[in-house]
């Protein structure tokens, strides 16, 4: 009965838990994003719920991807930091469980005669003690402990995903570009080609009284023009080709290509969802959430530090002096009890251990409101640049053939003599930047598109 008591009372003492229960934080969510595309076709569910691989339909980029999500380092790393954490809450979780130490000894020893009254003898005993210790979680100190760091293990789990999240979208902006990079090298060489022949034609004009030198010159600027551009855009196309290797986690190597920018999917339409969503969807956002789940713990295993802490302590074991007889004849010893102690000065610590994990706390809400409201304005700000990024790139394609038939007139007439030869150094320096600013907008409109995927929390999903 004494025994039935003893652990009774052992359980009632490991069931209370002091400290604030969590509560998310309260924020402020508009219902729908500024901006937000809206149409009765568009399908309820957000962009940032679709597979990635979906979203980008480039065979090579999607491959490339896979590889990245396999060797980039920062991924690695990611992963190895949610196995650390794994390990800490393991061991955070133990102190909640009670300790037991075996231990044995067998020893043996021979004395000498010293007189007739001190015969010589022999001893030879062994022990074996089994010890428990078990802090009594009576204000839920330690299982506070373990809410924290199972919190911490959480949140370190949405930062590997936003870890691929970033690596997703840093893959698909890295492969845009370069493809951006390969289309102004193509018009680049495409509009040197043209402009050697417009010189040699200038040349034969020339021959025959119909041009000037002046014309010559000026088509020979136009040649070195679109020639010195090939040097360094081959350049920045290494260089891109180095940056997308090491995102892969590979040594520079050359990049394989797949579809040409103007092949890229650009829907007319962004699904946003609602802003609501982004509380689920989003890993940073998550995270934020579990750092304030962690720090909210705290408070309670600061307040259990001011009450007073119980332990078990048992000790037993077997004892005898004749090893032939240890386990028929052994002596049995057995020891407990229960400690308490009570913390009576510490000189302020345990309040101001209480006051900094309240201000802690209160950090890591503001850190996650600020992490919501960041997120809603790079969402707004994705869904505008995509929008006004697309309209700008459909602008630019009339231009670009606008100066394209502009271009061709200039050189008939130049042809026929009804045009000066500067009016077709114009048309063709005009249709070479109109032709270069329509890829950069047409990589501009894919580059939003990155944006707004990421934004929306798109990217991380297997």
């Amino acid at each position: 009965m004494k025994k039935l008591a003893f652990l009774s009372v052992a359980v009632l003492l490991a069931g209370c838990t002091v400290g604030p229960n969590y509560k998310r934080p309260a924020v402020t969510v508009p219902t729908d994003y500024r901006d937000a595309m809206a149409g009765p076709n568009l399908p309820v569910s957000s962009l940032g719920n679709e597979k990635w691989w979906l979203v980008y339909q480039d065979p090579v980029l999607v491959q490339l991807i896979h590889t990245a999500l396999q060797q980039n380092y920062d991924v690695r790393i990611a992963a190895t930091r949610v196995l650390e954490a794994q390990a800490e809450l393991g061991i955070v979780r133990a102190n909640q469980l009670p300790s037991a130490i075996v231990g044995s000894s067998v020893y043996s020893q021979q004395n000498a005669k010293v007189s007739n009254l001190f015969p010589a003898y022999d001893v030879n005993a062994g022990q074996l003690n089994l010890s428990v210790l078990w802090n009594l979680d009576f204000w839920g100190k330690y299982r506070r402990q373990t809410e924290a760091a199972r919190a911490q293990l959480l949140a370190t789990e949405w930062g590997q995903r936003a870890a691929i999240s970033s690596l997703v979208a840093n893959v698909a902006t890295a492969y845009f570009q370069l493809r951006a990079l390969d289309s102004e090298l193509d018009i680049a060489e495409r509009t040197l080609a043209s402009r050697r022949q417009s010189l040699e034609l200038t040349h034969v004009l020339a021959s025959h009284g119909s041009a000037s030198d002046l014309d010559v010159s000026q088509s020979e600027q136009l040649v070195y023009t679109a020639s010195e551009t090939i040097p360094d855009l081959e350049r920045q196309i290494q260089q891109q080709e180095n940056v997308l290797s090491i995102l892969l986690g590979e040594n520079p190597q050359s990049i394989p290509r797949g579809r040409s920018i103007t092949e890229q999917p650009a829907p007319e339409t962004v699904p946003a969802g609602l802003p609501s969503e982004l509380l689920e969807r989003r890993p940073d956002i998550r995270q934020a959430e579990e750092n304030v789940v962690a720090a909210n713990a705290q408070i309670g295993v600061a307040k259990a530090a001011f009450f007073p802490s119980f332990s078990l302590t048992g000790t037993g074991g077997l004892e005898s002096n004749a090893l032939n007889r240890f386990l028929s004849q052994p002596s049995q010893t057995w020891f407990a009890a229960l400690n308490v102690s009570q913390p009576l000065f510490e000189g302020g610590r345990l309040r101001s251990g209480l006051k900094l994990a309240r201000a802690q706390w209160q950090e890591s809400v503001l850190s996650y409101q600020q992490t919501v409201q960041d997120a809603l304005e790079q969402v707004s700000n994705a869904l505008v640049a995509y929008q006004k990024d697309r309209d700008f790139r459909g602008q630019q394609e009339l231009l670009t053939q606008a100066t394209q038939r502009s271009d061709q007139l200039s050189v008939v007439l130049y042809k026929q003599g009804g045009a000066s030869y500067l009016q077709v150094l114009t048309s063709e320096t005009n249709y070479y930047s109109a032709e270069l600013n329509l890829v950069q907008a047409q990589l501009n409109e894919r580059l939003a598109l990155v944006q707004v995927y990421q934004a929306l929390g798109g990217g991380w999903r297997d």
